[in-house]
Order: C-alpha cells, then sequence, then structure tokens
C-alpha cells in the first residue's frame, strides 16, 4: 500500500521583480521517503525550501502538508505542525552545551514552551528526550560540552539533534554537508538516512555538489 502524499505543491512560483527563482514547480512527496534536489548554486534550491517551511511566501501558487493549505502560514507556524528545516549555515548556540540546545528544542516546540516556571516534571521529559536524541546522532560523549567546542562535522550532528528534538514528521535540510571535510561527509550523510529509517521521517534534502 503506497504511503499518503505528506507534502505537495501547486503550481508554486516566486518572482524577485524580473528574476524567477522558482517556476510553477508541483511535486508529490510521499511520507517516510528521503529525496534529494540536486543542482547549481542559484538554481533556487534553498529558495523553494524557504518557500515549503514558511520563510518565505510564494509569488503565486500553493503548499499542502498533509492536505491542508500551508501556503500562507510562517516559519513557526509549520514547525508546529511538524516541519523541521535546516539552513546553509550552522544555526546553533554555541555558548550552551550540547545537551541545552536539544533541551531547549524540545522545550521550544512544547506546550509550556519558555515558561519560567515550567514544572519540574516537564523539564525532566525535556532532559530525558534530548539525551534519546543526543545518543541518537552520536554525540553521547559530548553531551556536557560547549557547542562551540564541537568540530564542525559534530556542529552539523548536534543541528540534526536540535530538528529532531521536537520530533517533527518532514525534515528539510539544506545542505547538510556544507563545509564539512570530504572524509565527514559519509557519516552524516548515513546518519541522515539512519534517522529516515527508523525514524519514518520523510526526509528532502538539498546539495549543489552533484557528485
Amino acid at each position: 500500500m503506497a504511503e499518503e502524499i505528506i507534502l505537495q505543491t501547486r503550481n508554486l512560483r516566486r518572482e524577485f521583480g524580473a528574476l524567477v527563482a522558482v517556476a510553477d514547480v508541483s511535486i508529490q512527496v510521499q511520507a517516510n521517503t528521503l529525496h534529494s534536489i540536486i543542482g547549481p548554486n542559484g538554481a533556487g534550491k534553498t529558495t523553494f525550501f524557504n518557500l515549503l517551511s514558511g520563510n518565505l511566501k510564494p509569488t503565486s501558487g500553493q503548499v499542502l502538508f498533509k492536505g491542508r493549505d500551508i501556503t500562507n502560514l510562517p516559519l513557526h507556524r509549520t514547525a508546529h505542525l511538524g516541519i523541521g528545516r535546516s539552513f546553509q549555515i550552522t544555526n546553533i548556540f554555541p555558548n550552551l552545551t550540547v545537551l541545552e540546545n536539544v533541551r531547549l528544542s524540545c522545550q521550544a516546540l512544547g506546550k509550556d514552551n519558555f515558561r519560567l516556571f515550567s514544572s519540574h516534571r516537564r523539564f525532566r521529559q525535556y532532559e530525558e528526550r534530548a539525551r534519546e536524541v543526543i545518543d541518537q546522532v552520536g554525540l553521547t560523549k559530548e553531551a556536557l560540552l560547549l557547542a562551540r567546542t564541537l568540530p564542525h562535522g559534530g556542529q552539523r550532528k548536534l543541528e540534526l539533534g536540535m530538528l529532531l528534538a521536537p520530533d517533527p514528521e518532514v525534515l528539510l535540510l539544506d545542505e547538510p554537508t556544507a563545509g564539512m571535510a570530504a572524509e565527514q561527509v559519509p557519516e552524516l550523510l548515513e546518519l541522515i538516512q539512519q534517522v529516515q529509517e527508523l525514524g519514518n521521517k520523510t526526509v528532502m534534502l538539498v546539495e549543489h555538489n552533484m557528485n
């Protein structure tokens, strides 16, 4: 039995003045699958992800998530619905520990968000979830290290963990291997594949290196 269509675009278009960055793109993405969007710099890949995640509004067309029109929803709303988005530039809190980074990601999309007096029980749940995710991305030994002390490959793993923390259904990974040494890339790509297969995630990743 075929998986449901979890993410769909209909004639999605984005213009910047006379420049057409995304030209009437229509796709259907099945749940629990992994896809790569490949093309050279300037092809509109990141713009397309910005449209999918609500970071940018289209000139015309639609974005649907599980059949719901989310075209004009902002980034924080799509995140609450279950779409996680990473960026080309590593997006972490460098002066917090690995554990604190992931725990904050759990809390950001939790019911009580950043309330000062969140219950101890809720805090413990976030802590447990954070440690589970840290184990999943292979940073168990680095849990109490400051994020800025990690090598670039470790920071990319941390960013993936922060995306996984609130348990999204869809992951949009924008050049997840950007800036990494060539020998580190296979390990991260294998981790992404494991996340997709074991976690029943839908993963779309952008890559400009067609090798």
